[in-house]
């Protein structure tokens, strides 16, 4: 279920300032929602400089380079996670783009299970499933 995207400038980073992000993205959602990775997402949409704005100026006329995230969790993670992931993907958007810490932003989408859907299933249903599996396997859950 974890999706974070990222809102960049093309042509701001490089190839493998993409990749570093990516790869960090996927790893710190990972870890701080202890999700096996095959289920983490992590995107790059790209904007050009004539369609993106930081401070009331064009980025191509002002060159700031502001980066804006959104991560998106199933309803019920806590506020010690959600705050784990936003503080984290800021601080990856500074460490890999060289970014000025108070120019990046970033919001937290918390969605219903019932709302969400994973292999035209809904999240709702399969963690109802794997609650049951888990137990009928005597793991806890």
């Amino acid at each position: 279920m974890p999706v974070v995207n990222f809102h960049l400038v093309d042509g701001y980073c490089s190839v493998e300032q993409k990749h570093r992000l990516l790869k960090g993205a996927s790893e710190l959602y990972s870890q701080v929602l202890h999700a096996p990775m095959e289920r983490v997402r992590a995107l790059i949409t790209l904007h050009g400089a004539d369609e993106f704005a930081v401070a009331g100026e064009v980025t191509g006329v002002n060159g700031l380079h502001a980066p804006f995230f959104e991560c998106i969790v199933l309803e019920g993670r806590s506020l010690h996670d959600r705050q784990a992931l936003l503080s984290g993907f800021t601080e990856l958007l500074v460490e890999v783009l060289a970014v000025e810490r108070s120019l990046v932003r970033g919001r937290c989408i918390r969605v219903d299970p019932q709302d969400w859907s994973i292999g035209g299933q809904g999240a709702d249903v399969l963690r109802e499933q794997e609650i049951r599996e888990r137990a009928a396997a005597g793991t806890g859950g």
